[in-house]
């Protein structure tokens, strides 16, 4: 499989041409995007396999985190009355502090390993919770609003359970992160340490539990996701609901305290972790040189840096995927973990260096709404020329090889995908 390879060298040199070469004629290049056969296939395989919930063939479950990321595809092919009861299972077996599961699975398949969780709301369903993330809540309220921009139903707003509103109930996630998952001393949100955006933690036991040994962290993740679904929440409510609390100063003082503690201006890169009771790794390992693109992604798409801390944010990004052949802007974390520091994750597998278009089709919409299409379109092919040349949307890829790995039919791919050819051609459109 050559050709990703030989694309991302182009679009590495492609980056970096003179200042008067990279002053694109937008006419020529939104003609470019309007007529890329490429991006019309993508799209029809992508809502040909969003006729699903699942996260993929490989899962029964109906993760929340990877629905945030396809349910504007799935809106495309599915009722709005499918979507809206999806959506309104994850508030029905909403835990009484306030806290979001993982994923809802029909109780008969209910045997992965997981301390489950039931519901009178939810008769024939189980829940989980990978307790070591804090992205859950984040998660289902970002994927309200997209819900809600796409179908213009705001009645699920005000749509009643077990006497609490919707709109109680996004409130209610948010004061148990606050109570929960709350460092006072940094004012940012905290979870177990794990790789980036990801949900094992290095610690003996099962990965995706806290347990005794974990060490607690904070990471630009898990704060980018929270200020991207209060400011949805904020952006979604009617104008007359009075909120428990001004979800807008806290938005504002966590980005400030992000720029504080996390963002490294002199690299221009964000520190992976703050440790609160320790860090895991030897005293030798240098955490902080490791570059973590899911979550800088995010940042970036929750407004935390400037269009020029962009740009280097994403030159960074690309020269370290130019480390390995079948690398993408989905690389994961460069350079990955050594195997003696998260024995749990080899270096080079899942979340620890592989190569996620989940993530990395993320960063095209963050790059066209600060109106670097040339770098969206020409980081965004590889992806999807990878997708086309494999015949199917898989859940990562190994950059060394180039071998598709985990679920062939993993629709958090298909969903981001979709969105990054909109966001694409929503900008054509205009030029």
């Amino acid at each position: 499989m050559k050709r990703p390879l030989l694309l991302f060298s182009a679009v590495f040199c492609f980056l970096h041409l003179t200042s008067t070469a990279q002053v694109a004629d937008k006419a020529a290049l939104a003609k470019s995007i309007r007529s890329d056969s490429r991006l019309d296939t993508i799209q029809a395989r992508a809502i040909k396999l969003l006729t699903g919930f699942s996260a993929g063939t490989s899962y029964d479950e109906v993760w929340i985190r990877d629905f945030n990321t396809f349910i504007k595809g799935s809106l495309k092919i599915q009722s709005k009355e499918k979507v809206r009861n999806m959506l309104l299972m994850f508030f029905k077996i909403q835990g009484e502090d306030g806290n979001i599961v993982d994923g809802v699975v029909d109780s008969a398949k209910a045997n992965g390993g997981y301390q489950y969780r039931y519901s009178a709301l939810l008769p024939g369903w189980a829940a989980h919770k990978n307790t070591v993330e804090t992205d859950q809540e984040s998660s289902l309220v970002q994927a309200v609003k997209k819900y809600i921009d796409l179908t213009g139903d705001v009645s699920i707003l005000s749509e009643q359970i077990n006497a609490k509103t919707i709109l109680q109930r996004m409130e209610d996630s948010f004061s148990y992160l606050l109570k929960d998952r709350w460092s006072e001393k940094y004012g940012l949100v905290k979870g177990a340490t794990t790789i980036d955006w990801g949900d094992v933690q290095p610690e003996k036991g099962w990965g995706v539990a806290i347990n005794a040994h974990t060490r607690w962290a904070i990471d630009i993740y898990d704060n980018a996701m929270f200020v991207m679904a209060i400011n949805d929440f904020l952006a979604m409510k009617p104008k007359a609901y009075q909120t428990q609390k001004d979800w807008a100063a806290l938005a504002s003082s966590i980005k400030v305290n992000v720029r504080k503690h996390l963002w490294m201006a002199a690299e221009q890169k964000y520190r992976p972790h703050i440790y609160l009771n320790g860090s895991p790794f030897s005293k030798t390992f240098e955490e902080d040189k490791i570059l973590y693109s899911g979550g800088s992604v995010c940042a970036i798409l929750a407004g935390f840096n400037t269009k020029k801390e962009i740009e280097n944010i994403n030159r960074q990004i690309v020269i370290a995927a130019t480390k390995e052949r079948h690398a993408t802007i989905g690389f994961t974390v460069y350079p990955p973990y050594p195997a003696t520091e998260f024995p749990n994750m080899l270096p080079y597998t899942y979340q620890n260096g592989g190569d996620w278009t989940w993530f990395g089709g993320r960063m095209i919409n963050g790059l066209v709404n600060h109106g670097l299409v040339q770098e969206a379109y020409a980081e965004l092919m590889p992806m999807v020329n990878r997708a086309i040349d494999h015949k199917g949307f898989y859940e990562w890829y190994n950059v060394q090889t180039g071998e598709a790995k985990g679920s062939g039919d993993f629709r958090g791919e298909a969903g981001v995908l979709y969105d990054a050819v909109e966001s694409l051609r929503q900008w054509a459109a205009k030029n």
